[in-house]
């Protein structure tokens, strides 16, 4: 199965997380509008589209705001090597 940036960056903020109670549940784990996109749940494996995450410990802001950011992010590379030709940008 592959695997969604919180188990990849292990940032414990998914609903259950460690993180989840001091630094609030981030919207790449629970936007489900972009269910299944590169096979993730919610916005596991599409969130460089998610507005609000707090990569790196701070709000990343909108999905143009961090096209440079996430487009240097391993995780990003990672699902993208991951899905090839299928990759959704």
């Amino acid at each position: 199965m592959k695997k969604n940036c919180w188990e990849v960056k292990i940032c414990g903020r998914q609903a259950g997380g460690p993180k989840a109670g001091e630094l609030g549940v981030c919207p790449a784990a629970t936007d489900a509008s972009c269910n299944g996109k590169n096979e993730g749940k919610n916005g596991g494996r599409y969130c460089w589209k998610v507005a609000g995450t707090l990569c790196g410990g701070k709000v990343q802001g909108t999905a143009a705001q961090k096209t440079m950011n996430c487009a240097a992010c391993e995780f990003f590379k990672q699902v993208k090597q991951e899905e090839g030709v299928s990759f959704k940008l």
